[in-house]
């Protein structure tokens, strides 16, 4: 998973959501500044849909421009969560709760918290309903809705959950059962996928597959796995610099990779995998296992398909540089719902905030947005218990590192980086509005050269 990242809000319920559902937490009295409620007025200068890194961090930054009265902040969800630490939850390294805080505990100050679910869009008329036919209208508009899961894509699932030897770090119901079926490991196929669609997070589907190979030769079970990592790519990472460090490590480590292999089928009760062979369509092929990773297919929320801010796929329709949206100037996209042609990682919303902020400051005055967004993203690949490849690159796939250092070597401190730094760095300052990704950092390194 990204440096930086969480789970974002999603406009859409799925069959299965009885386990996917985040459990009811207690509204902190920090939070209480911020307590959800209907919409107080039914009209925003900045209105912001979704209330995960983007959304969070994008209303921090339109409060300081505009007044915290005058931002709202629509996102159904009582808990916000930091997801990258699921990668270390997975492995049995973090705590769940260390990675969940009470929505109302992150919202700015005095930015209303309507704790609804988006239904339609309506940019033509400048306004959103919410459940309930609320109509919402906005100067400024802010969309941050995040990705969606689709584990009902997968035949067998998500009941398939119900039983054992099967996790997904990809959702707050399920990742707690990875650990549990890596403990539980004797002997077999411990399968690990990556499904055929955008994702988000591209790193994490083998983060977890290193971290379980690592744990089973520390509890003396390698011998007795076979460690297979079955991709829909064709490659494995799309950063050739880092894709030849991973190649290496999986060849030191004995990992099997079967690429352009996708899970169509879970069998749980018998503990099979089907996957279809994506270059013989219609082909399949039946796995045993003892331990299934599941990375469920992903897709935009289904309010933003068919809307009139989307793509024809139904990702935010926007500028690549400049995140502005392509038809309407006064609506924005920033993360995983939009169609910029980076890897979707919460890093990336970093430094997309940055670029965002500036171009909003300048459409605000009826000037053309200057400020560029490069494409930057982040991947820390966690290799092990206390090893990180951290992955650094831009739009054209390559890397823009922060360090005058080999990143695509395994280094301590990156691990650190990524299992102690860069919580407190998402918690403090990304979420505040003050963190705008790594550029500056990077220039001082690299002595103004980069």
């Amino acid at each position: 998973m990204s440096a930086i990242g969480v789970v974002s809000s999603c406009s859409c319920l799925h069959p299965g959501v009885w386990l996917l559902k985040p459990g009811t937490q207690k509204m902190s009295s920090f939070s209480l500044h911020t307590a959800a409620r209907c919409a107080a007025k039914d009209y925003y200068e900045v209105l912001v849909l979704g209330g995960g890194a983007g959304g969070i961090t994008m209303s921090a930054r339109m409060k300081r421009k505009v007044g915290a009265g005058n931002v709202a902040v629509v996102e159904p969800s009582k808990t916000h969560y930091y997801q990258p630490l699921w990668t270390l939850v997975g492995g049995g390294a973090k705590q769940l709760a260390t990675s969940a805080r009470p929505t109302g505990s992150v919202m700015p100050k005095g930015v209303e918290w309507i704790q609804s679910r988006v239904t339609a869009l309506d940019p033509d008329k400048n306004c959103v309903w919410l459940e309930n036919d609320t109509k919402i209208s906005y100067k400024y508009l802010i969309i941050a809705l995040g990705i969606s899961l689709h584990y009902e894509k997968i035949k067998g699932l998500p009941e398939g959950f119900r039983h054992p030897k099967i996790g997904s770090n990809y959702s707050v119901g399920t990742v707690e059962k990875t650990w549990k079926a890596l403990q539980d490991f004797k002997e077999g196929n411990a399968i690990f996928t990556f499904p055929n669609t955008p994702v988000k997070c591209a790193g994490a589907p083998q983060k977890i597959m290193y971290l379980s190979e690592a744990y089973l030769r520390k509890t003396g079970k390698r011998s007795k796995a076979n460690i297979m990592f079955n991709t829909s790519l064709g490659v494995i990472f799309g950063v050739k610099k880092y894709a030849d460090a991973l190649l290496e490590i999986i060849k030191e480590r004995n990992i099997a990779v079967n690429y352009k292999r996708n899970l169509v089928e879970v069998r749980a009760d018998k503990r099979e995998a089907v996957f279809e062979n994506l270059d013989k369509p219609g082909v399949t092929e039946v796995h045993q296992y003892e331990m299934l990773h599941v990375t469920p297919p992903m897709g935009p929320p289904g309010v933003l398909i068919n809307s009139p801010v989307s793509d024809e796929i139904g990702w935010v329709d926007v500028d690549k540089e400049t995140l502005q949206h392509k038809k309407y100037p006064n609506v924005f996209g920033i993360g995983d719902c939009t169609n910029l042609p980076t890897s979707r990682t919460a890093a990336a919303v970093a430094a997309q905030s940055g670029v965002l902020d500036r171009t909003i400051s300048l459409v605000m005055k009826n000037q053309l947005p200057t400020k560029k967004y490069d494409g930057y993203t982040s991947c820390p690949l966690v290799t092990g218990y206390n090893k990180v490849i951290l992955a650094e690159f831009d739009y054209t796939a390559q890397p823009l590192e922060t360090f005058p250092i080999d990143q695509s070597k395994e280094r301590v401190t990156m691990y650190h980086m990524k299992a102690d730094m860069m919580p407190f760095l998402y918690w403090n300052a990304l979420l505040k509005g003050y963190w705008g990704g790594p550029a500056p950092v990077r220039k001082l390194m690299h002595l103004g050269l980069k």
